[in-house]
């Protein structure tokens, strides 16, 4: 039997008996965008977050473009990013006018203070952690270098819905964060969507009218805004998952506890390591092997489902050329781009599908290695 990347059916079958009634009273009522059911998330996510304001928008990228225009960034500025991660994290300074400028990682893939601390400059204005995979960054550190330079914390939180650090809860220790909630994340609507979390009531004012072309009153346009909402549909599904999330993310940490054990000290093959302090939800479960392209293929062959996040650092796209960085500059996330790979990982997924997975990688690395 084949052991799948993402299992999203799954997650659609247990929720289906509180959504498709939702729905059906949606559609009847003609309630597509805005209503009861956003503004109900809105405040449920709040709560479960420890912020005082949630804004749900169209994306995850909208909601970090709108999260840096909200703190001022603009033409000019620099945004320190990290350079693994998805695209969106520096697309998002970019749409704004702004430049990411791009650091190395730790040894947890994770942005490194040391170097946000080095690549702080007078047009610096704000550092952009990703808590990425599960897990958060060091918010302790990256706070203090923020507070001692006088720049903004904008929380990349697209894969830690969750996820708790020794500084406080992902999303809520920034001035304003932004999440994804893409259908596969961990709390994922039916679509696109996304939101800006802040404790800060201007800033929360400031993209909830920029967000809905820059107006809170119909007709008068206090901005040049852009047309990002979070739908009525999606924010039922959001709701649905959200009551189970805590569930789903413990049953995520075991999946991973179960993995560590399965491939302890397997030849060839790193299993991630979580930061101190953190509690992790596992968005994604990555190891690092020699000769992925081979592993990956075996694997493929024996019906695993297995993915690459991310196989390019940043700076070595073609979308950051004209930025000037080149290879060598930022060994920890080159080295983790050639080795890294995603195992699957899902709520639903059993002990007896993670043993299919153990079994497979283990033929595929002795394989490679044979090969190699």
């Amino acid at each position: 039997m084949s052991v799948p990347f993402l299992d999203l059916k799954a997650q659609a079958a247990e929720i289906a008996d509180d959504v498709l009634p939702v729905w059906r009273r949606l559609f009847a009522d003609a309630e597509y965008i805005g209503g009861a059911q956003v503004a109900g998330f809105e405040q449920e996510f709040a709560a479960y977050s420890g912020v005082r304001h949630v804004i749900g928008v169209g994306n995850g990228t909208d909601a970090l473009e709108l999260a840096y225009r909200a703190v001022g960034v603009g033409p000019g500025d620099e945004v320190i990013v990290p350079v693994n991660t998805f695209i969106a994290t520096a697309e998002a300074v970019s749409r704004t006018g702004a430049v990411p400028v791009f650091v190395d990682v730790d040894e947890h893939l994770l942005i490194d203070p040391q170097a946000v601390e080095a690549a702080i400059t007078p047009r610096t204005r704000a550092i952009a952690p990703v808590h990425l995979y599960g897990q958060t960054a060091d918010l302790g550190a990256l706070s203090a270098i923020a507070t001692r330079h006088d720049l903004v914390l904008v929380e990349d939180g697209a894969q830690s819905q969750g996820a708790t650090s020794p500084a406080g809860r992902a999303g809520a220790v920034g001035r304003v964060s932004a999440t994804s909630f893409y259908p596969g994340k961990n709390l994922g609507a039916s679509g696109d969507a996304g939101a800006v979390l802040t404790n800060d009531d201007r800033i929360a004012e400031y993209v909830r009218s920029v967000a809905a072309h820059g107006s809170t009153v119909k007709y008068v346009h206090d901005h040049v805004g852009v047309n990002s909402r979070l739908d009525a549909v999606h924010a039922v599904t959001l709701r649905a998952k959200l009551r189970r999330l805590d569930a789903w993310n413990a049953a995520r940490r075991a999946a991973a506890e179960r993995y560590a054990e399965l491939l302890r000290d397997l030849p060839g093959v790193a299993t991630p390591v979580t930061r101190p302090g953190n509690v992790d939800v596992w968005h994604l479960y990555i190891v690092q092997v020699d000769d992925r392209e081979r592993v990956m293929a075996a694997l493929a062959e024996a019906g695993i489902g297995a993915a690459i996040h991310y196989p390019h650092p940043l700076h070595l796209t073609a979308a950051y050329a004209d930025l000037g960085y080149s290879r060598g500059q930022f060994p920890v996330a080159e080295a983790a781009g050639d080795r890294i790979l995603s195992l699957p990982m899902f709520p639903h997924l059993t002990a007896g599908q993670q043993e299919q997975v153990a079994d497979a990688l283990v033929r595929a690395v002795s394989l490679a290695g044979a090969r190699g």
